[in-house]
Formats: C-alpha cells, structure tokens, sequence
C-alpha cells in the first residue's frame, strides 16, 4: 500500500509534553467501526463501563531502561562527543544502537560514556565500549567492557530515560519522567521506549476494573527504538520490521483461550501487546505460549486471530503503529477518528490521549 496514506496533519500544540494528571483522567476516544455511535467522546477513567464482565485485558510489563548515553569517542590521540541510544540486546554485553552522528564512528572506535568532559569522569563512573560494525540508518553493533548484572547496573548509572523526539526535542529530560514514562505494570527491564497505553492505567482504575469482572493479564514485549523510526519506503511491501524480544507464558495463553472460549473478548493494552498476541497465535485462533523475537507488520489486510479490541494512544503519521491501527479498524474508520481527534484537541502520542478500537466481534 502507498504510505502517503497513512499521513494526516498535527498541529504541534497538540503534542503532549506531559501526561494527564492524575492518569486515568486523560480523554477517551472510543471507536466503534460500523456501529453506532461510530465515535463517542469519553474519558480513560470510564474503561470499566465500556469492557463486559469477562472480558481480559493484555497489558505489557516490560521496563523502560536508561537507553539513551552521552559519552566521548575515543580514536588514538582524538576525542569527539558522541549520544547512543541502545535499541537491541544482542548478549550479555552487546547492544544495537543507533548513534549520533553515526558517520563519524567507525569498527575499533573505543566509546566512553558517564563523561562530563574529555578527560574528566563523572562520580556514577565510566563506561566503555568497543564499536564492532557500522549499519544503516545510523546504527551501530557495540560490544561493551562489562556484561550481565554489571553493565545493567553500569547503564542504569550512565544513562538517561529516552523520551521520544517530539517530547526531548521541546524539552529536556527531568525527574519526573522518571516516574511517569513507566506504567504501573512495569516489572522487566528490557525496553527503550515505554507501552505508552499502560501509561494511562491507576490502581482505582485497576480495582475498578477487576470489580467490573475484567481480568488482566501480564505479557512482556521489550519496545525497541525502531518504533519511533518514520517508514522512508513509498510502498509498505518495501519496509523492513524492526523486531523486539518477547515473552507470553503458557499459563497466560491459556487463560486467555479459556477467555475467548466463553465469549469473553481479549483486549490488547496498546499496540505492543496486540503484536505479541497476533506472533503467539495459531491458525486455528489459539494462543500458545511465545519466546522470542517477532517482526511481524500489520498492514491494512492482516487477519487479526488473538485480539478483539484494542486500547492505544495516537499515533505519529506515516508509522508502523498507524498501519497496525488501520489494519484492526480500517484506514476510512481510523482517518476519521484522526480527524476528530484533531478538531476535537486531543493529545497525541506518548504522554497523550487515547482511543478503544471495539469492533463487533469477530467470528
């Protein structure tokens, strides 16, 4: 498909810089394709009356890391800043990351990071790391000093929460993204970049919720920095899926089989959750317990089997996330959401507003 058809036009003003407060009070807008009304107005802290009793939620529990490092390129007698921003886990102690600026690194460049200046190292210490090879786009395959337990605690020490562009780029990084760019949900460290609808969750709307009857379930997919990359392709066939590492246990499938099973509907908290379900899936519309990597791409097209309603923030243009959301609901159903959502003054992307994709359910 023509990725233009993915575009719509933002205002800026409408890009949230902070998330709602207190969480759940963030708006809500509920979609329901062919039904009626096909758009409805609401607020997060209303999900209990809008879910049945029986239906399940899928909520991701990966962490967020402190992905994002500043430090110092080192090649003989030379020094030059450089900003890693880790994205994959290789080993115990290698990374992918995407670098700035890329081109001036090379294989062999030695890396430090936890400086202030050439030279001079910060009270959290140092760490150091060997640049293996030179990718596309900026990436680039790093093979640290340390590894395991202690380059997690190193890391941690060095770097910084990596809020998305649209967010860093109007502001710097502070305290309080600390506490508010991971869910309540978060538990496995893993991600460098937060599953921003569980951003919206509270423990009354979680109590209100389980006594509604709705279940909730945990799932772990590690979101990489590619999801924030922009398709630079003009047809999706063309694109390549950047995969992230992922976790369902068989107990959770399960559960959500037997769900299903009694007519129950699986809800996917955010569209992280909906790509684990959709790589956990048989054919015949069974989860199975999953441990691995999955690139899968949902394209308009895609036959969803594990998910039925889908709760999700908005989206930036032209991104895999839209072609997801338009492939659960249809692209005419979600360019008019968009657009309502726009005239409407919504918040969009990571600290933003939400929508609930509750179509019929399927056969």
């Amino acid at each position: 498909m023509d990725v233009s058809l993915f575009d719509f036009e933002l205002p800026e003003e409408l890009i949230a810089l902070r998330p709602a407060v207190p969480r759940d009070a963030a708006r809500l807008l509920v979609v329901r394709p062919g039904g009626e009304p096909e758009l409805e107005d609401r607020v997060v802290c209303d999900l209990p009356e809008l879910l049945a009793p029986g239906d399940a939620l899928v909520v991701n529990a990966t962490r967020v890391i402190p992905a994002r490092l500043y430090g110092l390129r080192r090649r003989g007698e030379t020094a030059a800043r450089t900003e890693i921003l880790l994205h994959r886990r290789l080993d115990a102690a290698r990374w992918l990351a995407f670098a700035r600026p890329a081109k001036k690194l090379a294989p062999g460049d030695r890396l430090s990071f936890g400086e202030t200046s050439e030279g001079m190292a910060c009270l959290l210490g140092r760490l150091d790391a060997t640049v293996e090879s030179r990718g596309e786009g900026g990436e680039v395959t790093l093979a640290f000093d340390l590894a395991g337990p202690d380059l997690d605690l190193a890391i941690a020490a060095s770097g910084d929460i990596p809020l998305p562009p649209y967010i860093a780029g109007q502001r710097p990084t502070d305290a309080r993204d600390a506490d508010d760019y991971q869910t309540m949900f978060a538990r496995e460290p893993g991600a460098v970049a937060a599953p921003t609808a569980g951003l919206h969750f509270t423990p009354a709307l979680s109590e209100a919720l389980a006594a509604r009857g709705v279940a909730r379930h945990e799932t772990v997919l590690h979101v990489g920095a590619g999801t924030f990359l922009p398709v630079k392709v003009e047809d999706t066939d063309d694109h390549r899926m950047h995969a992230e590492f992922g976790v369902l246990d068989a107990a959770t499938a399960g559960a959500l089989n037997e769900t299903r099973g009694r007519g129950g509907r699986v809800v996917a908290v955010g569209t992280t959750s909906c790509r684990l379900l959709e790589s956990a899936v048989g054919p015949d519309g069974r989860l199975a317990g999953f441990s691995g990597e999955t690139d899968i791409f949902m394209t308009p097209g895609f036959r969803f089997r594990a998910v039925d309603a889908l709760l999700t923030n908005f989206h930036l243009p032209r991104s895999t996330l839209m072609m997801l959301i338009a492939a659960f609901a249809g692209l005419d159903v979600v360019r008019r959401a968009y657009a309502h959502a726009v005239r409407e003054r919504y918040r969009f992307y990571s600290y933003g507003d939400a929508c609930l994709f509750l179509p019929e359910r399927r056969g």
